[in-house]
């Protein structure tokens, strides 16, 4: 639901957490975690405890009772007046949202505060067991182990940190404790930790160091989205969780707790509710400026850039005529904003901390999607300040302006860029909404267009803080008062009845326009849905109102004496949600529930009306504008549910103002129980039935009233003929829903629901007896302009709508009265009847009849209109039908005929797989009968082999033997060992005697010849030798080549196969030919 509707859903359950929308901030506890306090913040006479609130208030809590009475006085402490504001108590959390913008806040750093503390006088285990300590603006003395925050916060010891872990749906309760009880019960090593939760919206969540306190991790609020504790009475009832966004918005993570004493953990989650409820306290950027504001001048200019495919990003190019700029679909962009100050003394803009982007015109603030920042610095000459950011079109939240555009067409795209101004107290946030136009990738984008940036200038308003309302160590000058587009000027100026303002962020309610004369005479009806709501209520009212509902939780059967009395003053805003189903009884409408779920996949017959009415329900209100939203579609819903519900009355115009109210407050089931409790219980149904007879007896019961109490006025409206059907049927049958501001219409429905339908008649007084002098003055068409234009607008000021409700309240109409005046009625009636004379009850009934028989026709017109229409398109779809049969019925056919074809080529493989198997069978065949020749082959190479060696070495062993014999004689020889030496080489000896020469020179010359001979017979031999080594290593060489062959055969006889299968197919193919 939009932030600026300022209302919350609260439901006791869980199903309230699938109605949230991105961007909200849910707390979800289980039901009847801890026995509700009634300490209402005044139990002075109390000692032990002491706790300081932020207001100053103290409560004291007796400490010296047993264990037991100390967790009980405990649960009273946890009852913090500081952030009942926002919940009923430790019971009622769930479902309560606290808007909030997406981009990030800086921290306020500031001196050291001091701290409070809860002091225990109790010895014991328990005296550490919760230890939280607030901190102010005064210093003070800090222990060693106590951290030192830069804002505001509590701290909570004692506390387990189980782990984290990814989740795809941060904001879905059952996969969060899901995660929950996984962690619980697989963590191997806890961790105990610190928690500091700081007290406003622009803090950090930080993880200390309980020996030490340092920091152990951070996380800023605003990226916290989602809490949750578990259920009583399950073993995570000790446990809580939050999830945040990690690094960006497309990554979510959930951190898991653990707290030693239970009770705490209600505390934790109402510190966190403090934290987010305090978003919303800022001032609206749009308000009214103060007389002594200055005005600072800022020219705003966006650029958007296209990935070029070189490398580069190009400016894209703006068309014009429609100012548009044109963009291609699937291309990488970058977002730039030019922001100078034109006027009055320079800002310094120390960073920019979100640059956001999103389809659509008039975006809420929670659909905004935030880019990656590349880059922030000035431009060369320093004027003006440059930001980058790069954009993925191809994500699904751009999926609109990443589609092609019709021709002729154009779509809108807000850009938005946050940034921190030195001296300024609060961001402030520039909105640029241009015209975009998605074109075809072939699109010529250069030549028929002009300038390539759009520009807009911004007034922003500024009043000087005095030093009272600094920080004492800030640099803050100013606070903003307002924010203003050149855009918004212009409309303001043109329209001539002044709406509000919107302002950048919707966590905080805009305030109502002041009361004009202008626009009293406007002729314009105030739209339904108008008005915002405050959330902001007074802290004893809330903690009355926390109390009320703990002792009403232990007994829903009756209600509490003192409710009346507070519904009067109305309900708080944070809590109507979960008071308006108990007013209704609807605590346990689980059968409720599961037949709306049933219903809402029936047909209805009313549905071409609900849905022409739902377009014209609440207007005004961002939830409900948007066609095809959220808020249309579940409105849609929950008509029809009731519709199918009711058959009798079925749907009937104005249910869906009241659904809308409802819807505001709860999800779509129990809004559905609620409707269908005031329609059933309340009475409000019979208002339909018998041709609106119960209707017709309220309008007289409303003129007897105000012939009792404003005797004058009832007098003039009947000198005029004004009837009191021609003003207020809206009344009775809407319940004020349809033309009043919602401040107004919800304080109705609270009066409503406690106290029943005669609280119309209260209000109807009330709104005559206020408006009396006006109306006194005025003719019959003048007092149907003031009761339809001027009326409802005169209560879009809180302060009148109060006492209005307060005068409405102050009447005492008793029952008795009410009863007596329909008596009065039903005997008039009767009378009219028994008067009349039989003619002209015959025409009264003829012209009833002839009514009806009007209506018939037009209905039966519009049934044959449909049926014609229903035929044509019948037709239509016959004859696509019948095309597409043809078509069919075609490609059966093709089918068919390639399913023979297929056939017959299975058929052919079948056989040429066979040929193939033959052929590999006698390939196979052959090469084992080569391997086997191949191998006597090789077996008859080895045999001559060894045979050639025996050989080889029998001569070498005989040529051996012979050398021994020729050794031995020559050595034998005297004459011959003379001449040779022992290893036979010949000796040169000296001849010693000249006689003997010549016997020496014959034995000289037999021994050569001996001598050559021998040699000659080695030479023979070794030559045989080497011939035979000749011999072995052709054979080897042979044997290596066959061993060769016989390998490539075993691998190319396959390949060879397919060639050969293939040259004859191709033969037979050419023969064929």
């Amino acid at each position: 639901m939009d932030d600026k509707a300022s209302v919350g859903k609260i439901s006791v359950s869980s199903d309230s957490v699938s109605t949230l929308n991105s961007e909200e901030f849910v707390l979800v506890s289980g039901l009847g975690d801890e026995t509700p306090s009634t300490n209402n913040g005044s139990d002075d006479e109390k000692t032990g405890l002491k706790v300081i609130s932020e207001e100053g208030v103290s409560f004291k809590i007796v400490g010296n009772g047993s264990e037991q009475q100390l967790q009980q006085e405990l649960e009273d402490v946890l009852m913090d007046p500081s952030v009942t504001e926002l919940v009923g108590g430790p019971d009622h959390l769930g479902g309560v949202k606290h808007g909030y913008p997406t981009t990030a806040v800086p921290l306020r750093s500031g001196p050291i505060p001091p701290k409070l503390e809860i002091v225990l006088p109790i010895q014991g285990a328990q005296e550490s067991e919760l230890n939280e300590r607030s901190y102010r603006d005064e210093p003070s003395d800090l222990s060693p182990g106590t951290p030192v925050p830069d804002e505001d916060s509590v701290v909570f010891s004692k506390l387990t940190y189980l782990g984290c872990a990814s989740v795809n749906a941060p904001r879905s309760e059952v996969e969060a404790l899901r995660m929950v009880s996984i962690l619980r019960s697989q963590c191997q090593m806890p961790l105990d930790v610190t928690l500091s939760v700081p007290g406003v919206s622009e803090g950090t969540v930080r993880l200390l160091d309980p020996q030490t306190s340092t920091e152990i991790a951070n996380y800023p609020i605003y990226k916290i989205l989602f809490c949750v504790r578990g259920h009583d009475g399950s073993p995570e009832s000790d446990c809580f969780a939050f999830t945040e966004s990690h690094y960006n918005t497309e990554i979510f993570r959930i951190h898991v707790f653990r707290c030693e004493i239970q009770e705490a953990v209600s505390r934790i989650l109402y510190s966190f509710a403090t934290a987010f409820r305090r978003s919303a306290n800022k001032a609206p950027l749009s308000a009214k400026a103060s007389p002594d504001s200055d005005v600072f001048t800022f020219t705003v200019s966006l650029e958007i850039k296209e990935d070029d495919g070189k490398g580069t990003f190009s400016a894209v190019s703006k068309d014009k005529d429609r100012q548009s700029f044109k963009l291609r679909p699937g291309m990488d962009k970058k977002i730039v904003i030019y922001v100078q100050q034109t006027s009055n003394k320079e800002l310094a803009i120390e960073r920019c901390f979100g640059l956001l982007l999103s389809p659509g015109k008039n975006v809420k603030n929670s659909d905004m999607h935030l880019l990656d920042l590349e880059s922030m610095g000035k431009s060369s000459d320093g004027k003006s300040y440059i930001i980058t950011g790069s954009w993925n079109p191809n994500t699904p939240q751009f999926q609109a302006v990443n589609e092609e555009t019709p021709k002729d067409k154009f779509m809108y795209m807000t850009t938005a860029v946050d940034l921190v101004i030195t001296e300024v107290e609060e961001p402030v946030r520039f909105l640029l909404e241009t015209r975009v136009r998605v074109c075809s990738p072939n699109d010529r984008l250069f030549w028929p267009f002009s300038k390539r940036s759009y520009t807009e200038s911004f007034y922003l308003k500024l009043r000087p803080m005095e030093n009272k309302e600094r920080k004492s160590n800030s640099d803050t000058l100013y606070e903003v008062v307002s924010l203003e587009s050149e855009t918004e000027r212009e409309r303001r100026k043109t329209t001539a009845s002044p709406g509000i303002q919107s302002c950048g962020s919707h966590s905080s309610t805009v305030p109502s326009p002041p009361e004009d004369d202008e626009e009293e005479d406007n002729d314009e009806p105030l739209l339904s849905g108008s008005g915002d709501v405050s959330k902001e209520c007074g802290e004893k009212i809330l903690e009355t109102w926390g109390d009320l509902l703990s002792k009403w939780h232990l007994n829903l059967a009756v209600r509490p004496k003192p409710l009346p009395a507070l519904v009067r003053s109305g309900v708080p805003e944070a809590l109507r949600g979960e008071v308006w189903q108990l007013l209704a009884g609807c605590h346990n409408n689980d059968h409720l529930v599961e037949e709306y779920r049933t219903l809402i996949t029936k047909e209805s017959p009313q549905d071409s009306a609900i849905t022409r009415d739902i377009n014209r329900t609440f207007p005004a209100h961002d939830y409900f504008k948007d066609t095809g939203g959220d808020g249309q579609d579940s409105l849609y819903k929950i008509c029809k549910a009731y519709s199918v519900y009711d058959e009798e009355i079925g749907y009937c115009q104005g249910q869906s103002f009241l659904a809308a109210v409802l819807l505001l407050h709860m999800p779509e089931e129990q809004a559905f129980s609620v409707l269908v409790k005031i329609m059933f219980e309340y009475g409000l149904r019979e208002l339909f039935k018998q041709n609106f007879e119960d209707l017709h007896c309220k309008f007289f019961q409303l003129e007897r009233l105000m012939q009792e109490y404003i005797p004058d006025l009832y007098a003039h409206f009947l000198n005029l003929g004004l009837e009191a059907h021609m003003y207020a049927s809206q009344w009775f049958l809407t319940l004020f829903t349809a033309k009043f501001p919602l401040y107004m219409v919800f304080h109705i429905i609270d009066l409503l629901l406690c106290e029943g339908i005669s609280v119309i008649f209260n209000v109807a007084l009330a709104l005559l007896k206020t408006s009396r002098d006006d109306l006194l003055q005025m003719d019959f068409e003048g007092a149907l302009k003031f009761f339809r234009v001027p009326v409802p607008k005169r209560y879009r000021s809180e302060e009148n709508a109060k006492k209005l409700m307060e005068l409405a309240c102050s009447m005492k109409i008793s029952q008795k009265k009410l009863k007596k005046y329909e008596k009065e009625y039903h005997t008039i009636r009767e009378q009219q009847e028994q008067q009349e004379a039989p003619i002209e009850r015959y025409e009264r009934e003829n012209r009833r009849l002839q009514e009806a028989n009007m209506r018939l026709e037009q209905e039966n017109d519009d049934l044959a209109h449909e049926l014609v229409s229903s035929k044509i398109a019948l037709r239509k779809d016959l004859d696509n039908a019948e095309e597409k049969s043809d078509a069919l019925n075609k490609e059966l056919l093709i089918t068919k005929q390639k399913l023979v074809e297929s056939e017959d080529e299975k058929r052919r493989l079948e056989e040429e797989s066979a040929q193939l198997k033959e052929m590999c069978r006698r390939e196979l065949d052959k090469s084992e009968s080569e391997i086997k020749k191949n191998g006597s082959i090789i077996g008859e190479y080895k045999q001559i082999c060894s045979q050639l060696s025996e050989r080889l070495e029998k001569q070498q062993t005989a040529n051996r033997g012979e050398l021994e014999k020729i050794r031995m004689k020559v050595e034998g020889c005297e004459k011959c060992s003379i001449l040779f030496s022992k290893e036979g080489r010949l000796k040169v000896l000296r001849t010693p005697k000249e006689g003997s020469e010549e016997d020496t020179d014959e034995e000289k010359e037999a021994l050569k010849n001996q001598l050559r001979e021998m040699e000659l017979e080695l030479a023979q031999t070794k030559l045989q030798l080497v011939e035979a080594e000749c011999k072995i290593q052709d054979l080897e060489h042979h044997l290596g080549l066959a061993l060769n062959e016989v390998q490539a055969a075993k691998k190319t006889w396959f390949n060879r196969t397919l060639t050969s299968i293939k040259t004859v197919t191709g033969a037979q193919g050419k023969e064929s030919v």
